[in-house]
């Protein structure tokens, strides 16, 4: 059935798709009788399915990833989709376009999709009015961003006024110094800015009544020298875990024509040419850290036995986006059944 909606909606721009989409769900959800309907027949829960990290308690490992509701004015819908959690945004402190249209472009053959958003969204103010109408139990994360403008000598800035200004009203932070779309926004992956920016955001969360977790975000095109850095930063800041990872710059193997990559041009790349980085990714920060934080994977699931093997690599949690696109909101209940069968996860 979601195949066939897919062939559709695929026949028209992906973003004005995009908002469609989230126009019908909202009206689906809110007509009577539906919603009961739409839950019995794509949302699976079991009390085995929790996870507890972090000190948050969520009722299954699959979340939403960051990017597909970027003003929190889809999470309440979202919700009823089956999701363990949800992350909002990138939020950035200052209401910002993003960069020009057309700017997301899908790879059918590959099942991917390359964006070059750039941090388009309301604001953290409207954020918050969003969040103020929060009526899901959901666990909530805020993911949080520079404005374009904003120079990397003062990205920390920023990145605080986020903080603040989301604190009260999610239950984690994800700090997104990784999408190659935001011109520079990856050099603050080196060692020393990183340091600064996450010590900052750390200092901070300590002095609040309640402390949220900070967990970073990370590209997955990062070396092994890099990623041996990342361990040792999250170590020494000691902040909450890692997301691993963020979209790709990178088109090696990709069954789309050459031609028609270089017309889409410049973009981070997500869906199932991702699916084998990422979890190598995982494996590895777990590995080369003894297991000593945890990890949310994400890239590329587009399948239980996807969902799946990011787990057994080291990861805790999981997250969708281009998976949940292509494949539909029966991803997410399979996923959790699957886990339910596989004891050992």
């Amino acid at each position: 059935m979601y195949g066939l909606i897919r062939s559709v909606l695929f026949l028209f721009d992906p973003e004005k798709v995009h908002y469609f989409t989230a126009a019908m769900l909202r009206i689906v959800l809110r007509t009577p009788g539906v919603n009961f309907l739409w839950r019995k027949y794509f949302v699976f829960e079991d009390k085995r399915l929790e996870r507890h990290l972090f000190g948050l308690t969520f009722k299954n490992p699959v979340g939403l990833a960051a990017g597909f509701d970027k003003n929190a004015s889809m999470y309440n819908d979202l919700a009823q989709c089956g999701f363990g959690f949800i992350e909002i945004g990138t939020v950035t402190p200052l209401a910002q376009p993003g960069n020009d249209k057309p700017r997301l472009f899908r790879l059918k053959k590959d099942k991917a999709i390359i964006n070059r958003m750039g941090f388009n969204n309301d604001g953290v103010d409207a954020a918050v009015l969003q969040l103020k109408k929060r009526k899901t139990k959901v666990i909530i994360g805020g993911n949080i961003g520079k404005n374009k403008m904003t120079e990397n000598e003062n990205a920390v800035d920023d990145y605080v006024l986020a903080f603040e200004g989301l604190h009260d009203y999610v239950d984690y932070f994800v700090v997104n110094v990784s999408s190659p779309n935001t011109p520079n926004l990856r050099a603050l992956q080196e060692k020393e800015p990183l340091t600064a920016l996450l010590s900052e955001l750390k200092s901070r969360n300590k002095k609040k009544a309640v402390q949220r977790p900070i967990l970073l975000k990370i590209a997955p095109d990062l070396s092994t020298e890099q990623l041996d850095d990342i361990i040792e930063i999250v170590l020494n800041t000691e902040i909450d875990g890692v997301i691993a990872s963020n979209t790709t710059i990178h088109r090696d193997g990709l069954l789309e024509g050459k031609q028609a990559l270089e017309k889409i041009g410049a973009g981070g790349l997500s869906g199932k040419p991702l699916t084998k980085q990422s979890t190598e990714v995982i494996r590895y920060l777990h590995t080369h850290s003894k297991g000593k934080f945890p990890i949310i994977g994400v890239g590329g699931i587009h399948s239980p036995e996807d969902a799946i093997e990011k787990l057994e690599a080291g990861a805790s949690l999981v997250q969708l986006y281009t998976g949940f696109i292509y494949e539909g909101p029966g991803l997410i209940k399979r996923i959790n059944k699957a886990l339910i069968q596989k004891t050992t996860i």
